[in-house]
């Protein structure tokens, strides 16, 4: 199955009419990740018609409100509908003081289990993995302690040549076997390769999510030929100074990154409210990587 990326908010720090704060919900087919979990979130969560309650795990980049001010109110919602599954946060331990506070002065005890693990931002890092997948952290440049996310599938069986199997009528475990690149020996004692009933596997698939940072050349190495990274493009080039002042990235800076890294495709976001319109920072970008798109609210992504 394809990942699917839906982009709840793209903007900076302040919402605009059009676009809210960060946050984006990966569906790697096993699970529903949230990205950030901005003011608004769950409001989008449902335009998008997401279903909320599939939300297992949360990724916080940092703890620019732009970033976690909507999780106390999802949380809440959650409570609310009866939430039975426990929740899982990633983060920085200073979140979850954060958290505790506030469902202490709202006198709210969640119905629910919330296990958090806290991160280093400046290590790269595995978190989490199961049998499909891997999380890791990403280091980052900004104002605080902040970390991007990668997200790797794990490599994925062989697939079946089905023509070839209804041939030789092979019992059910055979095939697990051949998955597994066995040869398999039939009852006669003829061995069969694998190669000549298995097809190649489906590729790996890999998605990086890097937002806020300025111009951070050691990220290269961790992304180098994945599928899809986003990354933030705060500032056009014209503001290039106050990008660096901020420790933020122009969105011709993104796009060198992508270009260093050989990624297969770039999605630019997290863009200042002054720009009404957002083709000029595409262009920028394009003239430096071009297969660019832009990351707006409620754009879908399937890779």
């Amino acid at each position: 199955m394809p990942f699917v990326l839906t982009i709840l908010g793209s903007s900076s720090a302040a919402p605009t009419s059009e676009r809210n704060p960060s946050a984006q919900v990966l569906n790697t087919g096993k699970h529903l990740f949230l990205l950030d979990c901005a003011e608004g979130t769950q409001m989008q969560l449902r335009k998008m018609r997401l279903k909320m309650s599939s939300i297992e795990r949360v990724f916080i980049t940092h703890l620019h409100g732009d970033h976690f001010f909507g999780l106390i109110g999802l949380m809440t919602t959650w409570h609310l509908l009866g939430r039975k599954d426990v929740l899982h946060i990633y983060s920085v331990p200073e979140l979850k003081e954060a958290l505790d506070v506030m469902m202490k002065v709202s006198r709210t005890t969640l119905n629910y289990q919330v296990e958090y693990h806290f991160i280093e931002p400046e290590l790269h890092s595995l978190i989490f993995e199961d049998k499909f997948i891997e999380v890791y952290t990403l280091p980052l440049n900004h104002r605080m302690p902040t970390c991007g996310y990668l997200f790797k599938e794990k490599p994925k069986s062989l697939n079946l040549n089905k023509s070839a199997i209804l041939k030789l009528a092979l019992p059910y475990p055979l095939l697990q076997d051949l998955k597994n690149g066995k040869d398999i020996t039939l009852p006669d004692g003829k061995i069969i390769s694998n190669t000549s009933l298995t097809l190649p596997p489906s590729k790996q698939l890999s998605y990086a999510y890097c937002t806020d940072t300025s111009y951070f050349e050691p990220l290269v190495k961790y992304i180098t030929g994945i599928d899809v990274l986003f990354h933030e493009a705060t500032f056009m080039e014209s503001e290039v100074k106050l990008a660096a002042e901020k420790l933020h990235s122009t969105a011709s800076e993104a796009a060198q990154i992508a270009k260093l890294a050989g990624v297969k495709q770039l999605i630019i976001g997290h863009f200042s409210s002054r720009y009404k319109e957002l083709d000029p920072l595409l262009l920028e970008a394009t003239e430096v990587f071009s297969n660019t798109v832009l990351a707006k609210d409620g754009f879908v992504f399937k890779f």
